[in-house]
Formats: structure tokens, sequence, C-alpha cells
């Protein structure tokens, strides 16, 4: 535990926030099929960004020619951000993942809203966003920028 309460973030300003400190994000739950979301949100955050991307899923072992790790607790360094593509009802189990992996966020994607997995999140100092795409959001916060 940080020692500090996180919270849950609503507003634009509260996830753009998040958004302008992460450098990290695992993203749990990739697949390895093109078709699916966590897929293309995953190669979007590789191509779109400079964060360091790591993928997790116990049933593959490449994605996107990276490396796919088998559980949070085996990334080589906690994440800022865990952008978590798993039902509704593994979402307690994620953050207890990302809480023992000392990751700074968690992130429910759209469609994911888990009341009780994101107090405990917050609990143990996380950040949580609840049923947003992390792709729209990320890709909004990327065009409201000002131009330098």
């Amino acid at each position: 535990m940080t020692g500090k309460r996180g919270r849950i973030l609503r507003t634009d300003d509260e996830i753009d926030e998040l958004l302008e400190r992460t450098r990290s994000v695992a993203v749990v739950g990739v697949s390895s099929d093109s078709k699916r979301p966590s897929r293309r949100v995953t190669a979007y955050l590789i191509g779109a960004t400079d964060w360091t991307v790591m993928l997790v899923n116990p049933n593959i072992g490449e994605a996107l020619g990276r490396r796919v790790y088998p559980s949070l607790a085996d990334l080589p360094e906690p994440p800022d951000l865990v952008d978590a593509f798993r039902r509704v009802e593994h979402l307690p189990a994620v953050v207890e993942d990302a809480i023992a992996a000392g990751a700074g966020a968690v992130w429910f994607q759209l469609g994911l809203v888990d009341d009780a997995a994101a107090a405990k999140a917050t609990e143990a100092g996380l950040d949580v966003v609840q049923d947003h795409c992390l792709r729209v959001e990320l890709y909004r916060w990327q065009h409201a920028k000002p131009k330098p």
C-alpha cells in the first residue's frame, strides 16, 4: 500500500491527468486474435504512445511480436496502469494482482464496472477508471492537447 487513497476518475480532466503521468501500461487479457478489442487497443497503445506496453495472458506466449507474460506478478517492472480486458467477474482478481504488482492505477474497459473491486483498488492507493475505452480516451487526450 502506498499510504494514499486512490480515486475513482470520472471526468475528462481526471482521466487526462492519469494519461499524462502514465509511462507504462500492462494490458491484461490481450488476445492473439486481431479481431478482438484487446488486440486493437494494444496495437494502438504500441503505435501511438512512447509508453512501455506489457502484455498479460496466461494462455498465449506472444502477441503483436511481443512477449506475453502469464501474470502481472511476472512483469519485469510494476506498471503505472493496468488495462483490464477481462469479464466483470474477473475484475476483483485483476485488482488484487494489480495491488500486489505495485501498479498505480487500474482501467476497466468499456462496459466493465465493479464498484466493490474499484473500492478495494482505491483503498490500496490505486486510481480507477471504469467503463471507458483506453484507446478512445487516449485519442481524445492526444488530440485535445494544444499544439506547440
